[in-house]
């Protein structure tokens, strides 16, 4: 095979730092696989966008990321600063080492760096889904992309609470944690949930998740029918679920056994509105950028995915 012109970036710390201490060994990986690349480390929050977006204007046939789901959700808000035409010849390739883990699992790729390099240099790219949210940030509305999930509410409550503390026990203890202690601190929110123009609800939430992939959390089994590049979002809404009913179903979750409670509800879209006064934080790629009143859109077969 003719070596492929890659471009890498590369988040030091995610993972709880580990990546940065295991970047050597992935770079090693990708040149024994073959690749033909250039890499540059992000130093700070937001600069993944900017480095991708720059690496795209270059001519890069491939841009990787190598970090946790948060470092994708950077470089896929990167792809979208691009013209379309610019976007559709490039394709997006990841190498996980965060903490969550969450998007890999939907999409079957390895942990070890050797066969994920491996599985980016040989599979062909296929065309996946992504999603657009309108939110309330902090300098009013702003407008993001995600890959894996969006969700508002406690999720959004978990996320914050996770990121703001430290991740060095892994991805699962650190959400669990963090769930167990937003469970017992969350109070359910009013929101008027939207979909493709049609009001499911209008009560206490205490959340929505609307998802393109299947896991989030740390290992949360929350959308298990989900489909990456089936143009619609599957949609799970928590209705004023109490704290204990919480707990005891937290379990279930894990699983994929929740969608048979009856104040859970399951459904597809494409366009999801939810309008709340009580401003639900809001969780994009295990990121809390900002919270609700949010406008959620499906982008079919957006980006070219290689994994």
């Amino acid at each position: 095979m003719q070596p492929i012109r890659a471009a890498v970036v590369v988040n030091p710390v995610s993972g709880n730092g580990s990546t940065g201490k295991l970047w050597p060994v992935i770079a090693s990986a990708m040149k024994q696989e073959g690749f033909n690349f250039e890499y540059r480390f992000t130093g700070a929050p937001g600069e993944a966008t900017v480095l991708t977006s720059n690496f795209l204007s270059q001519g890069n046939e491939l841009i990787i990321s190598v970090g946790g789901d948060g470092t994708v959700n950077e470089v896929i808000n990167g792809f979208f600063l691009a013209e379309e035409a610019v976007r559709k010849k490039v394709s997006l390739g990841i190498i996980s080492s965060g903490t969550g883990r969450d998007l890999i699992r939907t999409l079957g790729t390895p942990l070890n760096f050797t066969e994920a390099a491996r599985r980016i240099y040989r599979n062909p790219s296929c065309p996946v889904d992504a999603g657009k949210v309108k939110y309330n940030g902090v300098s009013g509305q702003e407008v993001r992309y995600f890959l894996n999930v969006a969700g508002m509410g406690l999720d959004g409550d978990i996320v914050n609470r996770v990121n703001r503390t430290s991740k060095a026990l892994g991805g699962f203890v650190s959400f669990l944690g963090g769930t167990v202690v937003s469970l017992i601190r969350y109070q359910n929110k009013k929101m008027k949930i939207t979909v493709d123009g049609k009001e499911i609800c209008n009560e206490p939430i205490t959340f929505i998740a609307v998802a393109n992939g299947r896991y989030y959390g740390g290992g949360m089994f929350i959308a298990p029918h989900a489909l990456m590049d089936d143009g619609s979002f599957d949609i799970i809404i928590a209705r004023n679920l109490s704290k204990s009913d919480l707990l005891l179903n937290l379990p279930k979750v894990y699983r994929g056994k929740h969608l048979d409670h009856p104040r859970i509800t399951s459904l597809r879209g494409r366009v999801i509105n939810v309008e709340s006064d009580d401003c639900p934080l809001l969780n994009l790629d295990g990121e809390q950028p900002g919270c609700a009143s949010a406008e959620m859109e499906i982008q079919p077969q957006a980006l070219n995915l290689r994994a």
